[in-house]
């Protein structure tokens, strides 16, 4: 890998982009081509949430729909794992030669239209027009309660395998927690499915659903619904059933409870929210720049808490929209 690709950036740039991400990519892909100088930035490692991912996650979508600046997606598999997109996307990033900023985290926009700054804990980057492609899964959807700080406690699912006859509490009722719960059991673990609702979600992908319920059925897993957590100790996890409060050994915790966009960096970079139910970062669906003149958003934080309403296979494609704008 050239150290010249992971350099300190050199400002001002026709275009810096937060997010280092699939989608951050691709608007560095595209602006790319059309003649200007980008520079991304990220808090983190380059695609920091794949990294994040289980191990061996294997993707919903089949390789073509993951690929972004026109380069082929070659994997062995017919839906890709987190490791093929992890290779895949350094693969592009390092034979483009972009310039990255990892690990240096953005703490505010200032100046104005073609003349801003975006101030770093570690410097300053001039930059004509700002892109944001931060996504939403560093920022958890917290339990708020009691114990939810303690080491034992995670909002990020790995893999089972240090989990091997122990009491595992798993709460959420969707996809991740559907599959770190059937995994757990498979590894040996003694799982304890915590859900608000009354029934596993509707969503969770057709393969998976059928699979968890013939789990709890069995009596593999065990299922509370229409629970809510009060409070985790070191010794468990204290919850509110129909039936009353109980106590849940519980040695780890996962809190799968989905994730939302930084709201205190899009106010940071001075990016307003709509007041409706997903504060929705406020763009123009057309163009995708914010209210304020030159920033633009792209990928799944455009659809503030309304966290399925865009994924990699079609927020890559605001790319194209939003360097088309800048470069016209």
């Amino acid at each position: 890998m050239s150290d010249s690709t992971f350099a300190a950036a050199v400002s001002p740039f026709d275009v810096v982009v937060i997010g280092a991400g699939p989608v951050g990519l691709a608007c560095a892909l595209e602006v790319r081509r059309r003649g200007l100088s980008v520079c991304v930035v990220d808090k983190g490692a380059l695609v920091n949430s794949l990294v994040g991912y289980p191990t061996n996650m294997e993707f919903f979508s089949t390789p073509e729909l993951l690929e972004i600046g026109g380069y082929p997606f070659p994997t062995a598999h017919y839906k890709p794992l987190r490791e093929d997109a992890l290779d895949y996307y350094r693969r592009v990033a390092v034979g483009e030669s972009l310039t990255l900023r990892l690990y240096e985290r953005v703490l505010a926009l200032e100046g104005a239209p073609g003349a801003y700054a975006v101030v770093t804990e570690k410097g300053r980057i001039g930059a004509r027009h700002v892109v944001v492609a931060t996504g939403f899964f560093d920022v958890p959807n917290r339990l708020g309660v009691p114990g939810e700080e303690l080491p034992h406690v995670s909002y990020y699912y790995k893999e089972p395998y240090a989990h091997v006859g122990r009491a595992v509490v798993v709460i959420g009722a969707k996809n991740s927690a559907a599959k770190a719960a059937l995994q757990l059991v498979r590894a040996g673990a003694q799982v304890t499915l915590v859900v608000r609702g009354a029934a596993v979600s509707e969503s969770v992908k057709y393969w998976i659903r059928p699979d968890l319920l013939n789990r709890i059925a069995e009596g593999r897993i065990t299922a509370l619904f229409n629970t809510t957590v009060e409070a985790i100790d070191e010794a468990g996890v204290r919850v509110l059933t129909p039936e009353g409060p109980r106590s849940l050994p519980a040695h780890f915790v996962y809190a799968l409870t989905g994730y939302h966009p930084d709201y205190g960096l899009l106010t940071a970079l001075g990016i307003d929210c709509r007041a409706d139910a997903a504060r929705t970062p406020w763009h123009d669906e057309a163009t995708f720049e914010t209210n304020r003149p030159g920033v633009y958003v792209a990928g799944t934080v455009c659809g503030g808490l309304n966290t399925s309403r865009w994924f990699i296979e079609n927020g890559r494609h605001h790319a194209a929209v939003i360097a088309a704008r800048i470069a016209g």
